[in-house]
């Protein structure tokens, strides 16, 4: 079989969605882009993989080079989302992205090359490409680790209490969950324990801090639902 024009591999690419809470908020980071296409926009942070460097590399190398957010030492969970492959998703031409998504407790950003800032899922402002589709499917993957694995520890502080812990799932989810049942479930999940320590607010009464029995990613043998 003989082609009757020469072969164009797409442009590769990598973009990251990053998420941490903010004042009970599900935030995502974004950048400002400084140049065209949708100059002026908000957009995820991204950017080209060279040969040589594996997808993560790349991811890595654009994270620090545009937001000063380091992958190792800021985010606490990462994982490979999708490939993001429209062809008409970048008005240059095919670009293929590989997206990863991730979650921190309190990530650097500022100093890059880039303005960024994190703003609620909830609240985004207009983003350029494809990138509210983006942030909208890894939400739901996010919702989902919350319902089979203990991925919620990756965006609390090591030592937190229910409330705080109830507020991660209700942001992710969207939607407001009944106090007691939470607890009831997530508590005979046994992926937690109590601490001998209380945080306080205000002139609430103190309440108990707990921490998860593991800081790495474990599948749940019962869904939480």
């Amino acid at each position: 079989m003989k082609f009757t024009t020469p072969y164009t591999p797409p442009t590769l690419t990598v973009d990251a969605v990053l998420f941490q809470m903010n004042n009970n908020s599900l935030d995502v980071l974004l950048i400002r882009r400084s140049a065209a296409p949708f100059k002026g926009a908000w957009a995820l942070p991204g950017g080209y993989n060279a040969a040589g460097q594996t997808t993560q590399q790349a991811l890595g190398e654009v994270l620090k080079r545009k937001t000063g957010t380091i992958l190792d030492k800021d985010v606490t969970h990462l994982e490979q989302l999708y490939t993001f492959d429209t062809i008409a998703r970048d008005p240059r031409g095919h670009a293929v992205s590989v997206v990863y998504t991730g979650c921190g407790r309190d990530i650097t950003h500022g100093g890059g090359s880039e303005v960024s800032a994190f703003y609620p899922v909830d609240d985004l402002p207009e983003l350029a490409y494809d990138h509210k589709d983006i942030i909208t499917y890894a939400r739901e993957r996010l919702a989902t680790k919350l319902a089979n694995t203990n991925v919620a520890y990756s965006l609390l502080p090591p030592k937190f209490t229910l409330s705080h812990l109830q507020t991660v799932y209700e942001a992710a989810l969207g939607k407001e969950l009944d106090k007691r049942n939470f607890r009831k479930k997530f508590l005979s999940l046994d992926l937690i324990r109590e601490t001998n320590e209380t945080w306080r607010e205000g002139a609430h009464r103190p309440a108990k801090l707990y921490e998860f029995k593991s800081q790495s990613l474990e599948t749940l043998q019962r869904s939480f639902e």
